[in-house]
């Protein structure tokens, strides 16, 4: 998440720097060492197909077992080692995401249309067959992964969903990761992690067919899979490493502002953090509070580095150069406090999602409490393409049906085109049909 020096180039003069990233580079680079490393996994476990699997397993997350499907049974009691507390807290999350897809789903409608007399023509949804997600568990699991990805392909009504997990230091799958898949749907579950587990789907190691389509989120290595999978089976994104920036002016709060700021950059030391102000003095005041917030943040040794290596803040001289600058920076989650929040809203076109207000953050997305995906684009991506949604999993598929009315402005259209395309056989069909017509 960096500027464009051309964009800049247009701008000057009326933004200043009050904070600058210490690291000049992107937050995600593609690393020699993680291409290669990810190839020589996928042509392993390609080539040799479930001994590969499980001997990855073994190696990178000890895994000693040959079996690594989750029974039913288990899954359905993965809840029971769960505090009550945190039960609720899932399943309120699984039904917010939920009736947010369902909505979506809702509102992608069928349709069919006569462009001109006798000739039809229409599309309608159909979800993809099989759809294979990630459950990433390491150091900070994300709980609500599950509800943005199993939950939502179950929304738009995809058949079969497979969900994989890495197993914990004690051997065991995660059981709030298991029991937020069970609250999302999910038709079967497997102990895999990283690599092996996405090939393993892709490649139908685990069930009777390959999936065909990969989502959910991961480390570099998973993103690289996923990367190279890309065309085996579709996917959501390639995502980097989580951001958050911030639109505010002098009506913020600035505890509110560094709040969110580290809200993110706890996720990782290459998280970057943006703050776009119209006041110098709540950036000034936003720099400080981090520092005092930083020193007491029990992650403060991941968001710490974070913060410096790749955190920003930027004075714009007006409303139009805050939206700029923020366009140009196309941030995965972008939080809007301001006097005029509307107004940002209806101006901004670059984000992977957006929170209005001072009682909108991002961790409500994050945890599945808005209803709204966390899966969204990164490094720019905003710029060309949205997040994870109901849509992603259906194919609008389109039909036509062209009558006996319809066929001579349509045949003798395409036989004059064909005719300068040199596509002789192309223009007999329609010749064909145009003679019958005429018969």
């Amino acid at each position: 998440m960096r500027y464009t020096p051309s964009r800049l180039a247009e701008l000057d003069g009326s933004y200043r720097l009050l904070k600058a990233p210490a690291v000049n580079a992107p937050a995600a680079q593609r690393d020699p060492a993680v291409i290669e490393r990810v190839s020589e996994m996928l042509s392993a476990i390609e080539r040799d197909g479930m001994p590969a699997v499980l001997r990855y397993a073994k190696e990178l997350d000890a895994w000693e077992r040959s079996d690594v499907e989750i029974g039913a049974a288990e899954l359905r009691g993965s809840g029971d080692d769960l505090t009550p507390e945190l039960r609720a807290a899932l399943e309120l999350g699984a039904d917010r995401t939920g009736s947010f897809a369902r909505a979506q789903r809702a509102h992608l409608v069928d349709f069919e249309t006569e462009l001109a007399p006798g000739l039809i023509t229409g599309h309608r949804y159909v979800p993809v067959e099989r759809v294979g997600a990630y459950l990433p568990a390491g150091r900070f699991p994300l709980l609500a992964g599950a509800f943005m990805t199993v939950g939502v392909a179950k929304a738009a009504g995809v058949p079969t969903t497979l969900a994989c997990t890495p197993p914990r230091r004690d051997g065991r799958p995660d059981p709030a990761v298991l029991y937020a898949a069970h609250l999302s749907g999910v038709d079967r579950s497997f102990v895999l992690g990283g690599v092996q587990a996405l090939a393993a789907m892709a490649f139908g190691l685990l069930d009777e067919q390959p999936v065909d389509m990969l989502v959910g989120a991961g480390n570099a290595f998973v993103a690289e899979a996923k990367r190279q999978l890309f065309g085996t089976v579709a996917i959501d994104l390639l995502a980097g490493p989580s951001e958050v920036a911030v639109l505010a002016d002098a009506t913020a709060d600035p505890r509110l502002v560094a709040a969110d700021l580290l809200g993110q950059a706890e996720h990782g030391k290459d998280s970057p953090a943006a703050l776009v102000t119209t006041s110098q003095q709540l950036g000034e005041t936003v720099i400080a509070e981090v520092d005092r917030q930083l020193a007491t943040l029990p992650t403060r040794d991941i968001a710490g580095p974070a913060w410096r290596d790749f955190g920003s803040v930027t004075w714009a001289r007006d409303a139009a150069t805050a939206v700029a600058l923020m366009d140009d920076l196309a941030p995965e989650h972008l939080e809007i406090q301001t006097a005029d929040d509307d107004y940002y809203l209806g101006a901004l076109r670059n984000y992977g999602s957006i929170f209005l207000g001072r009682w909108s953050t991002v961790a409500y997305s994050d945890k599945g409490m808005a209803g709204t995906n966390h899966v969204l684009p990164t490094a720019g991506g905003a710029k060309h393409s949205a997040g994870l949604s109901v849509s992603r999993f259906l194919k609008p598929l389109t039909y036509q049906r062209v009558t006996r009315e319809a066929t001579p402005a349509a045949a003798e259209a395409v036989e004059v085109i064909s005719e300068y395309e040199g596509m002789a056989a192309h223009r007999a069909t329609a010749t064909l049909r145009l003679a019958e017509h005429h018969a």
